[in-house]
């Protein structure tokens, strides 16, 4: 635990009006090479963008190697917090509030469904698909019987993604991806369905056994967040933001 950023023992004395950050110990931690990058900083929010493979908050074998562990040491900012959440595969933007009193503001517009979010997925080639895009797919989504996948169900659609094409250099093509709902794995999910599985999808269409050390950091999911704009319920302007990111080059 620690106090200020420093080191508790069992010894010490209480000190009130404290916060103690408890952090659990972890003999091994797979080591992420890629850095992030702070892209806009101001008092209010923080936007990042994150390489493939990182983590965005502690979790199972990931502690220091998480964005938000990163980024805290790196600003110093104690309060930092993730406003949203993408997967770790996925590389791209993510949003974080510098006060924590402002914090349930930023993340109601997620809540609310009033962030406008734009993807780039490089996935195959489907002249059959690309003759109907643009267009919005839309699906029910459950957790499946693995916990790692969602499944689509019949029912009554609880998640839309509008898919445009940017590019084709067969076999493959790179997509647009503006999601309208927030379900987890929601754009792997939809193209797995439409039979074009984003290129390098260790879970969709099969759950490939998990690797918990020896990452293949050859073969990074080619799924971006590239674009995400808002109206700021704080400063009451409108933000945008772009990934400096790239997918790989097709050719």
């Amino acid at each position: 635990m620690t106090i200020d950023c420093q080191p508790v023992a069992a010894t010490d004395a209480y000190f009130g009006n404290t916060h103690l950050i408890y952090f659990r110990h972890l003999d091994r931690e797979p080591e992420i090479p890629f850095e992030e990058h702070i892209l806009f900083q101001d008092e209010h929010i923080l936007v990042a963008d994150k390489p493939h493979f990182l983590p965005v908050t502690p979790s199972g074998l990931y502690l220091h190697q998480t964005l938000l562990n990163r980024l805290k040491h790196k600003t110093g900012i104690q309060e930092l917090s993730p406003i949203h959440r993408i997967d770790r595969d996925t590389a791209g933007l993510v949003v974080f509030s510098v006060q924590a009193v402002e914090r349930g503001l930023y993340q109601n517009l997620f809540r609310d469904r009033l962030v406008k979010k734009v993807y780039e997925a490089i996935a195959a080639y489907s002249e059959s698909l690309i003759l109907k895009l643009p267009m919005t797919y839309q699906s029910r989504m459950q957790i499946s019987e693995h916990f790692l996948q969602m499944c689509e169900v019949d029912g009554e659609p609880n998640t839309d993604t509008q898919i445009e094409l940017i590019e084709i250099v067969k076999p493959w093509a790179k997509y647009r991806l503006r999601p309208g709902s927030g379900k987890k794995h929601q754009l792997r999910c939809h193209l797995n369905a439409l039979g074009i599985p984003i290129l390098n999808d260790q879970i969709y269409p099969e759950l490939t056994p998990y690797r918990q050390y020896d990452l293949d950091l050859n073969r990074p999911l080619q799924l971006l967040a590239k674009e995400i704009s808002f109206f700021d319920p704080v400063i009451h302007q409108e933000r945008q933001f772009n990934s400096q990111m790239q997918l790989m080059k097709l050719d």
